[in-house]
């Protein structure tokens, strides 16, 4: 780290919305194979306010012993400020995005609540010139995620949680129903499936109907008002972006031969009940990508694919946008801007 300073959001103790803190931290410096990039954009995802809270929801033994202060956060928009000597493809002044050390840095390694962070060259692309850093900002990990759920793993990595690789599923022809589809993943994933060709039932409270249909569902269930596993038959495919210990009420929805992806899956018991139905159960951990996020640049560019804003927040009230995460019901993405 260097001598100079810059303003970030820093945390010393897990806890809720009120520790978070913005003060003066060390700028860092870009190592080998690294660029320094000047944030103008961060994208929250659930992981910040796991990592905030200690991650209590996983086992023990997998939970962090908190190297405080802590950084939280993993994407960025923003402008490349320096490179190391090593770096070919970006150079000072282009305009970038990126998911930060996920989930090398799950615990506080990313560091992306911040004016300046470092990040290896292999996890940036070139900003999609279509859009703005916010909209940038709030697409690296909810898109990621859609796409290595549903289109291309894209990594070798083994999950833990599972024996066998995850593997995505033709859509063109299929049915596809979406749980939590405003949400971040969700609404990529109801684009994503309409692009590919599937008749895609989007599930989400009432007040996102006309949002989600915008986004091109077919059908619209308010779980408020009907359960969709009350109603639903013979789909091919769910992605349950909410996922955790509810996610088996899918199985019924899903005819003999489909697959229920559980963005979240742990907490899921029901692999006997998904044998007996055969249904695939699978999930998997994205991963940082650049590659992906070039290709996926050009969806976003040409509006293929929209990002959905929910709010902003500057950097310095990150402890509001944590609070307005904590009320639920998203609309798209929560998005903190540095001038």
């Amino acid at each position: 780290m260097s001598a100079e300073t810059m303003k970030a959001v820093r945390f010393y103790a897990f806890g809720g919305p009120e520790v978070l803190v913005y003060e003066d931290a060390p700028k860092p410096e870009p190592r080998p194979g690294e660029i320094l990039v000047r944030v103008h954009a961060v994208g929250l995802n659930p992981p910040d306010w796991y990592l905030r809270e200690g991650y209590r929801t996983l086992p023990p033994e997998w939970q962090p012993k908190g190297a405080f202060p802590i950084i939280p956060g993993t994407d960025i928009s923003g402008v490349v400020e320096a490179a190391a000597g090593d770096v070919e493809d970006f150079a000072v002044g282009d305009e970038v995005y990126s998911m930060v050390r996920f989930p090398s840095g799950v615990f506080g390694d990313s560091k992306a609540y911040a004016e300046y962070v470092s990040v290896p060259a292999s996890e940036v692309a070139l900003k999609p010139a279509g859009i703005d850093h916010s909209h940038a900002a709030g697409a690296p990990m909810s898109l990621l995620t859609a796409w290595q759920f549903m289109v291309e793993l894209g990594h070798d990595e083994p999950n833990p949680l599972q024996p066998n690789r995850h593997r995505p599923v033709p859509l063109d022809g299929k049915t596809v129903l979406i749980n939590g589809a405003a949400g971040g993943v969700g609404h990529f994933a109801v684009q994503i499936a309409k692009w590919k060709g599937a008749r895609v039932i989007a599930v989400a409270s009432g007040k996102h109907e006309s949002f989600l249909r915008d986004l091109g569902a077919d059908e619209f269930i308010d779980y408020r008002k009907t359960a969709p596993e009350d109603v639903v038959r013979d789909v091919d495919l769910v992605i349950d972006s909410v996922g955790g210990p509810t996610t088996g009420r899918f199985l019924h929805t899903l005819k003999r031969g489909g697959a229920l992806f559980p963005v979240f899956p742990l907490g899921f018991s029901g692999a006997g009940a998904a044998a007996a139905l055969g249904v695939t159960v699978s999930a998997t951990q994205v991963r940082s990508s650049g590659a992906q996020l070039q290709e996926l640049g050009r969806l976003l560019d040409d509006g293929t694919i929209r990002v959905a804003i929910d709010s902003t927040f500057p950097l310095a009230e990150a402890r509001r946008s944590h609070e307005r995460a904590d009320h639920g019901h998203i609309q798209g993405k929560i998005v903190l801007t540095i001038e």
